[in-house]
């Protein structure tokens, strides 16, 4: 499995549909950096929350550069589930490769504050919350992602339907005062959390929140697969 991995991520890169996910993020983190300096907690709040569309995109991609002949023989060679689990692994390496480069991004552009003396520990404390929020995003990302690929809905107007949704819906419903937050992942209220009390409970409560979201997509997708053979 972790030959068809490498062979997934290499396709990726090699015909070169890497770079509209990548070139967009850094848009995305160029225009909320732009407007000013923020401590790192608040700034890589809000950065989650924009890369939580582009990473659900970037796995569609990925997932879409393997024909569908190639796929099925990768399930008859290595199995049904290993297939399908490479597949979300190498969405997950890709995923984490481009949330370094938005943890490192601001730090060149100025974005961010740092430390005002030696003693000042809200920056170290900040980084940990934003490393936290971007990787709370990754598998919820991942997940939709997979929902949306050409072997779960088919057609291509399907897939760009089911990211539309779920990135508009995520910050919707995501909202305070909202009436089902349950129905999104948690980034709009992970993007408060890491800018207010970030007490170790609510982080917590956050992060199952999102793993059990995420598996609850991921079920669907995999649902989805077996529906369509």
């Amino acid at each position: 499995m972790t030959a068809l991995v490498r062979l997934r991520l290499a396709g990726f890169l090699r015909t070169g549909r890497a770079l509209a996910p990548l070139l967009a993020g850094l848009v995305a983190l160029g225009t909320l950096y732009g407007g000013g300096r923020a401590q790192p907690a608040e700034a890589y709040g809000v950065s989650a929350v924009v890369l939580f569309p582009v990473l659900a995109w970037q796995t569609k991609i990925l997932l879409d550069v393997e024909p569908d002949v190639q796929r099925r023989l990768a399930q008859v060679t290595v199995g049904v589930a290993r297939e399908r689990a490479a597949g979300l692994l190498a969405a997950g390496v890709a995923a984490l490769l481009t949330v370094a480069v938005a943890l490192v991004f601001p730090w060149l552009v100025g974005g961010v504050t740092g430390p005002v003396d030696p003693g000042d520990r809200s920056v170290p404390a900040g980084l940990a919350l934003g490393l936290w929020a971007h990787l709370l995003v990754v598998p919820a990302a991942v997940a939709l992602g997979a929902l949306a690929s050409r072997a779960s809905v088919g057609g291509a107007g399907y897939g760009v339907a089911v990211l539309a949704l779920g990135g508009v819906g995520a910050v919707v419903l995501g909202l305070n005062g909202s009436v089902a937050p349950w129905l999104a992942p948690p980034i709009m209220a992970t993007a408060r959390t890491a800018a207010g009390d970030a007490a170790a409970l609510t982080l917590l409560a956050l992060t199952v929140w999102a793993l059990a979201w995420s598996a609850a997509v991921v079920g669907g997708y995999l649902w989805r697969r077996r529906a369509r053979g």
